[in-house]
């Protein structure tokens, strides 16, 4: 073979790859599943790819990467169309059904109640008898669930059978810009439904049927997490532990993870792809170690031999009992896919190798695509490698050099990501290079191995604790410091790409005249800017933060929340999970939170709100005595208050100051909010209810007309509300968080 025939071998083998992972890319965006072309796709690339080796060298490479893109682009189809099969039919939703089944998992426990995955065996309709003819329904083979109850008389455990009633409905999340999509997300995890467990009066009650064999190391990880949190008083510390021994990612309190977010360390407090790679590098150590010992092992198969082979093999059994995550799946297919080039005796080029491994990983995970951590893996290896972090020819001696070598690929991981967790999470953290510093040897080889030698020698958890505990003391010090993180609103993809490839460019082992030219890539991603409504216009955009109401209002210089959704428990609300994330990736800086009034599905986000946004005023009908005073005095809402942003004017009309010596609910003191610019009004109601619509009527009828009304209490009651708006076409009774376009981008109203 030609050397020619050869280069072309290798550069047809990587763009056959490149090709592979981008035609999955492409195939996950599409908006709708061709069944029958993903079958013609795969066997038309395999008969094309050894068909083409007979062409000239320029032609194959053409037709490598066509094939490795109908490749990519079949199985991801196929792969979806398969799972797409196995949908909850929506005839079942909303049904009562009785289903029996085996725990799958260790299930997780919050102050609401338990949820758990149910591999089902079985299902009937609610109260239909044993030996009913009625044909049974069909659900899907697992399902996510939820017990809610104040006090579990006998709580579920994974491997055991039990018989609920329940009623399922298909995966649906929330749909925000920039937000978290519960639906990829149950896509990912094979969940087709989730339900909650029905306690009530005509509800046959959960029933224990038997405990089974099924599921050994979910039952293995409970009994693990469930120790850990007996030995350890300290939750906080006992759920770290928790975290890096079974992956209970659950374990570790909001609080907890707020801390890590800001000092950038929160890829160390769960089984990610560091961790496994370094139980492997330990492991291929331990075996290779205790394999030279034998001569006669040695004759049989060389010690990096075994060492490589133990090494991955125990990195997947790792994976496995730490709930093989989706992040600890993508390391070991790395992992596998390397000791298998290595055992082959092949010398491929870095990029061959990255490469390859990024298509084993999305051929087995095609919607890893879709993942952030994906991708922060994958750039933070290949960014590794291009700049050659290990390079030869140091002559420091080798603990120096070792050390130099760990703060310099810190520093270049850090310098080439932040421009890709702009993108991702639209937050930076400026302390993240020192406490990473500190916090991933520490992690890595003082807490983790106690906490997983503990489960041998219990006390070594104690050990684990205080260690858990030095390292909280110094990074709740690091995130306490003024601008210990900084956010920016999320950049466009090619902006983001382009920061990437500077950033790299900046560390890579070349002359400074050329790696200067890096910055004109980072500077565009450092210094963007969301766009903002025109002056004299203003935009409107209802977080889709289910029951309840939050509206985002835009003008050219200021920005203004109405209401901050709901509160989901103690540990979560819409401002930690919607609100913060979205004001973050749109650049926001609010001038003003106005809480129409105190029911909890108006009010359960604003601490987290007003913790983040520091300068913002409040306007409100709370109480006195309300807690959030306590986070931020509220200025009251009285009808007349009236001001005017960039040519926008907003006045509120409820409630009159007599209004709050009469009310005997809440509701009737909601803030009414009018926004307006002369061509076009937003009328924002919050919950008001018949008796102060009427008012509003006779009181101020004039200011009523409206192009856009948020209906009083969410909709409900609609034929009160169409008494404001009788002859405005699509406004009367149109709830903006629940009407047909609450999942559109914002638009500006200017009337035009």
């Amino acid at each position: 073979m030609t050397p020619f025939r050869t280069a072309s071998g290798a550069v047809g083998a990587f763009a056959a790859l490149g090709g592979s992972v981008l035609g999955a890319a492409l195939q996950l965006q599409q908006p709708a599943l061709w069944p029958g072309w993903y079958y013609g796709a795969l066997l038309f690339s395999a008969m094309a790819g050894v068909l083409a080796r007979r062409l000239p060298a320029r032609v194959f490479v053409a037709v490598a990467f066509v094939c490795g893109a109908m490749a990519g682009a079949g199985n991801a189809g196929w792969r979806a169309a398969a799972y797409a099969q196995g949908a909850l039919n929506p005839a079942l939703e909303g049904r009562d059904l009785q289903v029996t089944g085996v725990v799958a998992e260790m299930p997780q426990r919050n102050e609401a109640g338990t949820r758990f995955r149910l591999n089902v065996e079985s299902a009937r309709w609610a109260g239909a008898a044993d030996n009913a003819v009625e044909r049974a329904p069909v659900v899907p083979e697992q399902i996510a669930l939820g017990w809610y109850a104040e006090d579990l008389a006998q709580a579920p455990h994974a491997g055991e059978r039990w018989r609920f009633t329940t009623r399922l409905r298909a995966p649906h999340g929330q749909l925000n810009p920039h937000g978290f999509d519960s639906e990829l997300w149950m896509w990912a995890q094979g969940l087709h439904a989730s339900g909650s467990v029905g306690t009530g009066a005509r509800d046959s009650p959960p029933t224990l049927l038997a405990t089974t064999w099924h599921h050994p190391v979910e039952r293995a990880r409970e009994a693990v997490r469930d120790a850990v949190f007996e030995r350890v008083p300290d939750r906080a510390q006992a759920g770290v532990m928790a975290a890096l021994i079974t992956g209970d990612q659950g374990a570790i309190d909001r609080a907890g993870w707020d801390v890590f977010r800001a000092t950038g360390v929160a890829h160390l407090m769960s089984i990610s792809g560091l961790h496994v790679t370094m139980f492997a590098w330990l492991a291929a150590h331990l075996v290779g170690l205790l394999w030279r010992r034998s001569t006669r092992l040695m004759l049989r198969v060389p010690a990096q031999r075994a060492a490589l082979v133990g090494g991955v093999g125990l990195a997947a059994l790792y994976a496995l009992f730490s709930g093989w995550g989706v992040p600890s799946q993508r390391t070991v297919w790395m992992l596998a896919t390397v000791a298998l080039l290595r055992l082959s005796g092949r010398r491929w080029p870095w990029p061959h190798v990255w490469l390859l491994t990024a298509a084993v990983v999305v051929a087995a995970d095609p919607w890893a695509l879709m993942q952030a951590g994906f991708w922060l893996s994958f750039v933070a290896v290949g960014v590794l490698f291009a700049t050659d972090a290990a390079a030869p020819g140091d002559t420091r001696p080798g603990a120096a050099r070792r050390l130099w070598q760990f703060f310099r690929e810190q520093w270049v991981i850090t310098l080439a990501i932040t421009p890709l967790g702009l993108l991702l999470f639209q937050q930076v953290s400026l302390v993240g290079l020192v406490a990473n510093a500190v916090a991933i040897p520490w992690v890595t080889l003082v807490i983790t191995p106690l906490a997983m030698l503990g489960v041998a020698v219990a006390p070594l958890w104690d050990l684990g604790a205080h260690a858990v505990r030095l390292l909280a003391l110094l990074l709740q010090w690091l995130a306490g410091l003024p601008y210990a993180t900084v956010s920016m609103a999320a950049p466009p993809v090619w902006m983001a790409a382009a920061g990437v490839a500077g950033g790299a460019l900046l560390v890579m082992r070349l002359p400074w005249t050329l790696r200067a030219l890096g910055l004109p890539l980072l500077l565009p991603v450092l210094l963007w800017q969301a766009p903002r409504p025109a002056a004299g216009e203003f935009e409107l955009l209802a977080a889709d933060i289910g029951q309840g109401n939050a509206v985002l209002v835009r003008t050219a210089t200021h920005s203004l929340l109405y209401d901050a959704g709901p509160r989901y428990s103690l540990e979560s609300d819409a401002g930690h999970r919607v609100l913060v994330p979205l004001l973050r990736a749109q650049g926001e800086r609010l001038d003003m939170l106005v809480l129409s009034h105190r029911d909890t599905d108006h009010t359960g986000g604003a601490a987290a709100v007003l913790a983040m946004q520091p300068q913002a005023a409040l306007l409100s009908s709370i109480e006195a005595t309300h807690p959030l005073q306590a986070l931020r005095a509220a200025r009251r809402c009285e009808a007349g208050q009236r001001w005017t942003w960039d040519g926008v004017v907003f006045e509120v009309l409820h409630p009159f100051e007599s209004d709050y010596r009469s009310f005997t609910k809440p509701n009737a003191v909601s803030c009414v909010l009018r926004i307006g610019n002369g061509r076009a009004t937003a009328l924002l109601a919050g919950d008001i209810e018949r008796l102060q619509e009427a008012a509003l009527v006779a009181r101020t009828p004039e200011l009523l007309r409206a192009d856009v009304l948020l209906a009083p209490h969410h909709g409900s009651k609609v034929e009160y509300s169409c008494g404001l708006q009788p002859d405005v076409r699509d406004s009367c009774g149109f709830s903006v968080n629940e009407g047909p376009n609450f999942r559109s981008q914002p638009q500006p109203i200017s009337g035009r």
